[in-house]
This record gives structure tokens, sequence and C-alpha cells, in this order.
């Protein structure tokens, strides 16, 4: 049961490195209305109604910001702050539901993850669509994006293996990727 959790926890924080809120919202939707996570001190927070409201509130504005060109630049560089903590939050979360771990080791995590998710995003794929396109390719991405973090976060919660073997896949493709385009350079 805890490596499900732990699996979870890493699914959850990938998702925040594209959409911060999203994961959060979800852990605090399901924490609040379901049995599928009950989140213990601190973290039980995020199922406050306030809290609710504000994620929905700022996930809108994350949803529409990143749909508005070149105001979608200063909001990916405002996300670089914002993105890690999520996943920092929601890797705490929801691997205190199942497991153990110290929550230092936990945030730290989340932290990588989400950070490298994000980094990903803002200094590899958007700037090579926003190059290749004009930045017409950059609402299409955006709303892909937000759907894969919304998809990923209520996989991970339900379906944390799916999410491992998925990572691994789109991961070992990537380097397979990189490994022919390296390989075609020379």
């Amino acid at each position: 049961m805890e490596v499900l959790g732990i699996l979870s926890a890493f699914g959850l924080s990938a998702s925040a490195g594209l959409n911060a809120y999203i994961p959060l919202l979800v852990v605090a939707l399901l924490g609040r209305f379901t049995n599928l996570i009950t989140l213990h001190p601190p973290w039980d927070t995020l199922t406050n109604g306030w809290v609710i409201a504000l994620l929905v509130v700022l996930a809108l504005i994350e949803f529409f910001a990143d749909k508005i060109p070149a105001v979608n630049h200063i909001n990916d560089l405002i996300q670089t702050f914002i993105r890690p903590t999520a996943g920092a939050i929601v890797f705490a979360a929801s691997a205190n539901v199942i497991t153990e771990i110290h929550p230092v080791l936990a945030l730290a995590l989340g932290l990588l993850v989400a950070g490298g998710v994000h980094a990903t995003k803002a200094l590899a794929v958007r700037p090579a669509v926003t190059a290749t396109t004009g930045g017409a390719g950059n609402v299409p991405v955006s709303m892909l994006e937000d759907l894969t973090a919304a998809l990923v976060s209520i996989l991970a919660v339900v379906v944390p293996v799916v999410i491992a073997c998925v990572l691994i896949v789109v991961t070992s493709w990537i380097v397979f990727r990189l490994y022919r385009r390296a390989k075609q350079a020379t």
C-alpha cells in the first residue's frame, strides 16, 4: 500500500508541474467529498470550503492567463515558483495519506518532480511550440496540458500504478527520441 501512495504522490506532483492548482483542487475535492483520500493535519486544510473556492479561482486565472499570447509567458515565469511549491504540497499531502514518509523528504520530492516537469514545459516544450507555430500552437498545447494535468491527477489517486507505467513509457519515448536525434546529428 505504501508503494501505491508514493506512486500517487509522484503522479500528483508531476501534474502540478503542468498546472499548479488542478492537482491541489483534485486532492481537496476528493478529500472533502469522497473516501478515496483522508488528509491528515495540516494537509486537511485543503478540504476547507474557502480553500477549495480559492483553488477554483486560482485554477481559472491560470487557465485563462495561459491562453493569452504574451501573458502566457509571464504566467510561466510566475508559475516557476508556484508549480514546484504546489507539487511539494500535493506530494506531502497525498504521501502522508498512506505512507509515513518524512514531511521534509516528501516536500523535497514533490518540489523536484513538479519543478522538473515545469522546467521541461517552460524551457523546452513551450519555446519549441512558439518557434515552430509562431505562437498559434500555444493555446491548443495549453489546453492539452490542462487536460493532462486533470487526467493525471485523477488517475494518480484512482490508479497510481497506471500513472507509473505511463511515466515510464513517456520517459523512455523521450529518451529514445533524444538519442535518435543526437545520433542523426553526428
